[in-house]
């Protein structure tokens, strides 16, 4: 009688939420938000430390000297972190915000870089920025040419999630009218400088399928009032975006949708928080809730809810339904076709070409812009027309150093030193590749059947790989930007394979993906698992082909689609 006095009978009621959204990076934030402007009192769960805005960036403001190595690695941390060390953003100034290899292993069957941030806000604090609309191209491409399902989805039908986000995100672009690359709702762009523009010149007069254009990105260049009301300022073109925008500069979930969310009162954020599965009822046919394990303490927990966002990034998302199983779905949550955790994809990012550029001695570049000059892609759009599948897209820059006297084969001396004030004779040109593999089922993840992390949790086996198709697009792009460099002008010009890894684009996408038929597919048009209508999975998971251009301006779209259709399901009693 006298234990019974210390069950707390009101475990559950405590616990049990509208709704549960997993991850709070970029879509995940997104879900939070739409989520709670609606009303819906929401529990986000994230598997990592909390990240405060501004308060938990403690490199922001620090200038290069400040820092031991000058914000180089050391040999230690290089060493032991090989996968991490292979992201162009892991630093001595932004280490803290990257999974470290040793403390989350993963089994690499072929070789594949998974990048990750454990912490409230995940990769939105130390993403690219980078935003571009899909066309309606992109939709219907796999259909068209047959390497994929058909999405159930078409441009048309994302359009206004695509204008509704990029109005509260903050997106800088131009309106340029072309096709392949839908204009969206822009704050004032950045520039290109004198070299870009003159190669954008001499493409364009040559090449009349290219366009190049400014890059769009998230950054606010002339803040709106939604963003004032955000807490967020105007860009400050540091270009140390990594380390954390103390400004608001750049959408983040942690300065934008996340405290938004907060400001609703309908928001409760659990740091700390490892997901282990998705709790599935056999008498409703519905997920009733998800089971974490405490980060530091190992305790079970358990919260419920009537609907599930699965945002924890692509192949953490894999992981988690793969790990929900019961005895109606023995393989993983929603996986009656046996495709959860088949048909990864990701973005080819393995041709760079280096090249010089005269004529403009007069001039210096002036500031850091946080975006680069594109193509969108020009192969394969209207029809099937090459020998390989698909294309990419092109993105190039212009620079102009300052590189020093080392005409006599030494950076010393105070000769070296006085030439550091007068900038390069000439103007460096980068150009690199974006482009779209093919969905295959033989590039997956799966689980261990032996292994577990120190939470319990079946270790990720990621099988994942380069095709023929992948190598012709690298040799295309490497012949064409080659042609297009010398068509500009361009000198010592050098294309070259730079060997990166699947994986290192951070860009991967599906093993969850959308469809019209259960048979070949996991998500409904919706997102909702075909088999459990009150899970929906919006991040890179649900995706059914890559496309070319960068995707986290698509995850936030479907998200907040998403989320307005589960808030009108709830209300017509459907979920």
């Amino acid at each position: 009688m006298a234990d019974s006095l210390h069950i707390n009978n009101r475990a559950k009621a405590q616990n049990t939420y509208d709704a549960i959204v997993i991850g709070s990076g970029i879509s995940g934030g997104w879900a939070a938000k739409e989520l709670c402007d609606h009303g819906l009192k929401t529990l986000v769960l994230e598997r990592g430390r909390d990240v405060k805005h501004i308060k938990d960036y403690p490199t922001t403001t620090m200038d290069i000297w400040e820092f031991p190595h000058r914000t180089r690695l050391t040999t230690k941390l290089s060493q032991e972190n090989p996968i991490a060390d292979s992201c162009y953003a892991f630093d001595e100034a932004t280490q803290h915000f990257f999974v470290k290899d040793k403390e989350h292993p993963y089994i690499q069957e072929k070789p594949f870089d998974w990048i990750r941030g454990y912490q409230v806000g995940g990769k939105s604090l130390i993403w690219a920025r980078q935003t571009q609309r899909w066309s309606k191209y992109d939709f219907e491409g796999p259909a068209r040419d047959g390497f994929a399902v058909d999405w159930p989805i078409r441009y048309e039908d994302l359009a206004p999630w695509y204008s509704h986000v990029e109005k509260f995100a903050g997106i800088s672009g131009n309106k340029d009218g072309v096709e392949t690359l839908p204009d969206g709702e822009f704050l004032p762009p950045w520039e290109m400088n004198c070299p870009e523009k003159h190669i954008q010149e001499k493409i364009l007069a040559k090449y009349k399928d290219r366009y190049v254009v400014q890059g769009r990105c998230a950054h606010l260049t002339k803040p709106n009032d939604v963003h004032l009301q955000q807490g967020r300022g105007q860009c400050q073109a540091r270009n140390i975006c990594y380390r954390g925008c103390p400004f608001g500069g750049y959408f983040s979930s942690n300065s934008s949708t996340l405290p938004w969310a907060f400001k609703t009162g309908n928001l409760t954020l659990r740091p700390d928080s490892v997901v282990h599965s998705i709790m599935y009822d056999e008498k409703t046919n519905k997920a009733i809730g998800v089971k974490v394990i405490d980060a530091h303490s190992k305790q079970e927990l358990e919260y419920y809810a009537r609907i599930i966002f699965v945002n924890a990034a692509c192949l953490n998302s894999n992981l988690v339904l793969l790990n929900s199983v019961s005895n109606r779905f023995p393989n993983g949550l929603g996986n009656d076709n046996g495709l959860l955790g088949k048909y990864i994809a990701f973005h080819n990012y393995r041709g760079n070409i280096n090249a010089s550029i005269e004529g403009f001695e007069d001039k210096i570049d002036y500031g850091r812009r946080p975006t680069a000059v594109m193509m969108p892609n020009f192969r394969n759009v209207y029809k099937q027309e090459m020998d390989f599948l698909r294309g990419y897209m092109v993105h190039y820059s212009a620079g102009r150093g300052r590189m020093g006297d080392t005409s006599e084969g030494a950076s010393i001396g105070g000769a070296w030193k006085d030439s550091l004030t007068e900038p390069a004779p000439y103007w460096n040109v980068f150009m690199m590749m974006q482009g779209e593999t093919i969905p295959k089922a033989s590039n997956e993840v799966k689980l261990s059947k032996d292994k577990k992390d120190d939470w319990g949790v079946p270790l990720l086996v990621a099988n994942v790989d380069y095709d023929a198709n992948d190598e012709k697009l690298l040799k295309d792009f490497l012949q064409q930007g080659s042609e297009m460099l010398e068509a500009a002008g361009c000198k010592n010009i050098n294309a070259f394979d730079n060997g990166r890894r699947p994986g290192n684009d951070i860009h991967e996408m599906g093993g969850v993906r959308m469809g019209k038929d259960p048979k070949t597919s996991l998500l409904n048009k919706w997102n909702q698992l075909h088999s459990c209508s009150n899970v929906f999975v919006t991040d890179g998971a649900c995706m059914v082909s890559t496309g070319t251009q960068n995707p986290s301006l698509t995850f936030m779209a479907l998200t907040a689609r998403a989320a307005n259709h589960a808030v009108d399901e709830l209300k017509k009693g459907n979920l």
